[in-house]
């Protein structure tokens, strides 16, 4: 499976029936920030060699339009599109959003190369999948990122973090670079992500939120 850089109609090929399990109107988000999760990444030294690698992994922003080796592999994904919509309606009415949102996971964790579950079940931990969520220490959007991130690997402007793709592909890279560091070890990666690592409280809720959405095709 490939996922490339492109532009296209949002879950091209998806129809709203396989999506759906009832008629869905429209639904606004609110502007208004939710107080999220405490905690959040800490500023450590970062070599200038990482520090580029950081900011590279981050820079591209085109839109998040999976491309497919094989017809199976793309079917796979649609059968994935629709349970985890159907999973997510009760947290995103409008079906258009809540698609988009979905497609744009997908591509992110898969460009990191992390597991999609696990992402959304750090994102359910986060912000219960809120967009404009910020925390009592400041983090930012659906992965709750801080906005020293926006300073040390991207452009400075911390009020990118509330634009979908931008936070999504800032929490993954984050949570790669930690996993990188952490030589693999998920439980205090996870811990370093939410400021409080070798602590076992997050860890276990975001691998307890990840059982939701494991999908066994």
């Amino acid at each position: 499976m490939r996922v490339l850089p492109g532009r296209g109609p949002v879950a091209a090929g998806l129809s709203r029936r396989a999506c759906l399990t009832a008629s869905v109107g429209a639904a606004s988000l609110s502007l208004v920030p939710h107080v999220a999760r405490a905690g959040g990444q800490l500023e450590e030294p970062m070599i200038d060699s990482v520090r580029t690698a950081l900011s590279s992994a981050i820079a591209n922003s085109a839109p998040p339009v999976p491309s497919f080796a094989t017809t199976e592999a793309r079917l796979s994904y649609l059968r994935w599109l629709a349970e985890m919509s159907d999973r997510l309606y009760s947290r995103k009415k409008d079906f258009d959003t809540r698609i988009e949102f979905l497609q744009t996971v997908w591509y992110e964790t898969r460009r990191a190369g992390l597991d999609t579950s696990l992402v959304m079940g750090l994102i359910q931990v986060e912000s219960a999948f809120r967009k404009y969520a910020v925390s009592s220490v400041g983090a930012r959007g659906y992965t709750q990122v801080m906005p020293f991130w926006t300073r040390v690997i991207g452009d400075g402007d911390p009020g990118k973090l509330f634009h979908m793709q931008t936070n999504l592909r800032f929490g993954c890279v984050i949570l790669r670079h930690y996993l990188d560091r952490e030589r693999g070890d998920l439980f205090l990666a996870l811990g370093r992500y939410n400021g409080s690592r070798g602590r076992a409280p997050y860890p276990n809720a975001v691998l307890g939120a990840q059982k939701r959405w494991i999908f066994k095709g």
